[in-house]
């Protein structure tokens, strides 16, 4: 023990008289710079043990028309602690400028580095002027005078006739016509500030703020003037000094990363593209004077600096609807409503929609069930879109709140009353009364039909689909910060066509089916079983998984019974009818391997067999969750693996949620997942219940609801490696890798 602390001892004093042997700025990066032909050499000799960055390494001057590109030399690629893989150079660097051909007798170059020592120590960001002569370059012809006095005497002339501020030649570098900069003017209060040169403008409505290790209190955003925009119409933006104060809440720690998106445009034409800062601001300790450092051992707390920061699928897609093409993000959305008709929550769409036009009474034309399935699909869209902006507005998935229990059996029996309809058990139809006040209303009654399809839309959408996915996780968020509801909700609606558009197929589809004969009857019964199929479905959100195995046990066993398997068995002749009784009598096996699994206590219905080999301990692996139900709990598990270095990883769950049931079974019962999880802390929030304990813990990460998987490093949430929506194994491994 003596000997540990000797050497701790030891080794502190050599980094302690390593820092105050540190050498100053301007002999650690001795900088100079001098006019060599028709470039401009800017040289650093740089001191053993210290390296200049290239990337940090800004130029400037009064006359940027006269410079060229700068040629950098090659630099060599170090994977920095604090900015990943960047250029940097040793000994000696000389960035060559050309100059181009000007009047200009002199020329003012400011120019801007950052550097480090090998110990682990950074210098702050240095600035340097420099005049230098450049007359013997390049003698100004007198064309070129004569030029330059007529646009000089033409911008005066504008500007004492119309009042506007002169123009410059050329556009300023972002920074500089932008000078973005943050600090914290509390423990709770940021102070975002924006110097905009005179000739810039920022526009209103291309903010967007996102923080990490706290959240946002109500930010109050000064409004714009307005402004008759050549390429947006009329706008709102902002000019000279922008100052937004912005509250924090439930701070993690001493230290936030606030990130900033904004874009702007110069007077003379020109519109910068989206630019991001990201500021790492270490909060002052409350009641505590603020204190300035003159040298930081982290470049990230010295600075702003622009990085290219990763963002999850969900904040890609907000980021998305920030863009500027309203064509392109509604085209985006279509996709995705297409992807994600391939998922779970769509499937039992099929049946719903395919069933009402089997089951309607009548002969049923192509342009009928087209106009039947145009119906469901725009009263599932117009739900869909309405829920999704209200879930924006308040932070709550409203179709969560048609999950209860009651709800569900009440939606269910429905389902179930419609496939003994399709038995032929009985005909469900309006009462005698009804039907002749309707007749007066249209001859057809077709109105009142489309009527029913309608409300069936509507309550599928709302009750069969509850869902969370990134597109439209990403659109509730950019609702909730931005307001724009007619946008967001605009791509809510066209997600839910794309979702939508494989149901006007098979609504199409389903009215080329022959009508006459025992084919149609047989037709009747296949989709009265995936009524059935679709009631018990809902009911797996509130029953256990023993009753689900029985009622699925039941379906698959007796509806081929039921549907005549084993009537005239001997007596089959066409081909289509023995190709029909094999089809039953393997739903009867697998029916009766359920009934096995019933028998046993419970089993995976995808693999009945899979419990009565000799070795199935890899198939059983699961990982092991520890349940937690609200912030405080969340807080004190955080705070206990920060001190183990534990990647902490929390899993939103509901009973009611399909798609988290899909990550249970195939992504935490993966062998891979399990071994990766075995150091690690793996938590689960059960929010079935949906209570105000649980909307504060899901408004705390800003989760509209289940499924989502958030990992935490050093008690701190890593928000690039979010994911929303279902995910495969590898996927997951993924994200849990980079979360490290």
């Amino acid at each position: 023990m003596k000997r540990l602390l000797l050497s701790l001892f030891l080794l502190f004093s050599a980094f302690t008289h390593a820092e105050n042997d540190l050498l100053p700025a301007d002999e650690a990066f001795a900088f100079k710079a001098r006019v060599v032909n028709d470039e401009i050499l800017l040289n650093w000799d740089i001191a053993q043990g210290y390296y200049l960055y290239k990337e940090k390494i800004k130029i400037s001057s009064d006359f940027s028309t006269q410079l060229g590109t700068a040629k950098f030399p090659k630099a060599k690629i170090k994977n920095d602690e604090f900015f990943g893989k960047i250029g940097i150079y040793r000994n000696n660097a000389v960035v060559a400028i050309p100059v181009l051909e000007g009047d200009a007798k002199s020329i003012l170059l400011t120019v801007t580095y950052q550097g480090c020592a090998d110990l682990g120590v950074c210098y702050p960001p240095i600035t340097k002027s420099v005049a230098l002569d450049i007359s013997s370059i390049h003698k100004p012809s007198i064309v070129n005078s004569a030029l330059d006095l007529l646009s000089k005497a033409k911008i005066g002339m504008l500007s004492v006739v119309n009042k506007v501020t002169p123009i410059s030649d050329e556009p300023l570098p972002a920074d500089e016509a932008f000078a973005f900069s943050v600090v914290a003017t509390d423990a709770n209060t940021l102070m975002a500030t924006w110097q905009i040169h005179p000739e810039y403008y920022l526009y209103n409505d291309k903010f967007f703020f996102d923080i990490k290790g706290a959240e946002f209190g109500d930010i109050v955003f000064p409004k714009g003037k307005t402004k008759e925009d050549p390429l947006f119409g009329t706008v709102q933006v902002h000019k000279g000094e922008l100052s937004v104060e912005i509250p924090l809440k439930n701070i993690q720690g001493q230290q936030v990363t606030f990130i900033v998106k904004f874009q702007g445009c110069w007077l003379g034409g020109i519109c910068y593209p989206p630019m991001e800062k990201t500021n790492t601001i270490t909060l002052p300790i409350q009641g505590a004077q603020n204190s300035t450092n003159t040298l930081e051992s982290t470049p990230a707390n010295t600075s702003n600096k622009t990085v290219n920061v990763e963002l999850n699928e969900t904040d890609r897609i907000a980021a998305l609807l920030q863009q500027d093409s309203v064509l392109l993000i509604l085209a985006s959305f279509f996709g995705f409503g297409l992807l994600l008709s391939l998922t779970p929550c769509v499937f039992p769409m099929i049946p719903i929609l395919s069933g009402i036009i089997v089951g309607h009474k009548g002969e049923v034309t192509t342009r009928k069930a087209l106009i039947m399935s145009i119906v469901f699909v725009l009263a599932m869209s117009v739900t869909y879109s309405i829920a999704g902006v209200l879930a924006g507005y308040f932070g709550e998935n409203l179709q969560v709140l048609f999950q209860t229990p009651w709800i569900l059996v009440v939606f269910s029996l429905i389902f179930v009353a419609l496939a003994f309809s399709m038995f032929g058990y009985y005909e469900i139809q309006l009462p005698a009364s009804l039907q002749n006040k309707i007749a007066k209303i249209s001859n057809k009654q077709e109105g009142g039909h489309l009527i029913g399809v309608a409300i069936m839309g509507f309550l599928s959408a709302l009750i069969v689909g509850p869902c969370v996915a990134p597109p439209l996780a990403g659109a509730l968020i950019y609702i909730g910060q931005t307001g724009d509801a007619v946008l967001g909700g605009l791509s809510l609606f066209v997600m839910s066509l794309g979702m939508g558009a494989p149901l006007l197929a098979v609504g199409a589809g389903v009215s080329k089916l022959p009508k006459a004969g025992g084919w149609m009857d047989n037709v009747k019964y296949v989709f009265g079983i995936l009524m059935l199929a679709v009631a018990i479905w809902l009911l797996d959100r509130i029953v256990s998984p023993v009753v689900s195995l029985a009622l699925w046990a039941t379906l698959f066993s007796f509806s081929p019974i039921a549907m005549g398997v084993f009537n005239s068995l001997t007596n089959t002749t066409t081909p289509w009818q023995r190709i029909f009784k094999g089809i039953g009598l393997l739903v009867l096996a697998y029916g009766i391997l359920l009934w096995g699994l019933v028998a046993r206590g419970g089993g995976d219905m995808l693999a009945p067999l899979s419990g009565y080999g000799a070795s199935t301990q890899s198939e059983q692996a699961h990982v092991k969750f520890k349940r937690i139900k609200s912030n405080t709990d969340l807080d004190q598990i955080l705070a206990k693996a920060k001190k183990n270095n534990q990647i902490v990883m929390l899993d939103f769950y509901a009973d009611w949620c399909i798609s988290c049931k899909e990550l249970e079974r195939f992504v935490f019962s993966n062998t891979k997942v399990v071994n990766a999880m075995k150091n690690h802390v793996a938590l689960q929030a059960d929010v079935t219940a949906n209570d105000a304990t649980d909307k504060a813990l899901m408004a705390r990460f800003n989760i509209i609801g289940p499924p989502a998987i958030l990992f935490f490093n050093n008690g701190v949430e890593k928000r690039a490696q979010r994911i929303v929506g279902e995910i495969n194994a590898q996927g997951y491994l993924e994200h849990f890798n980079k979360a490290k």
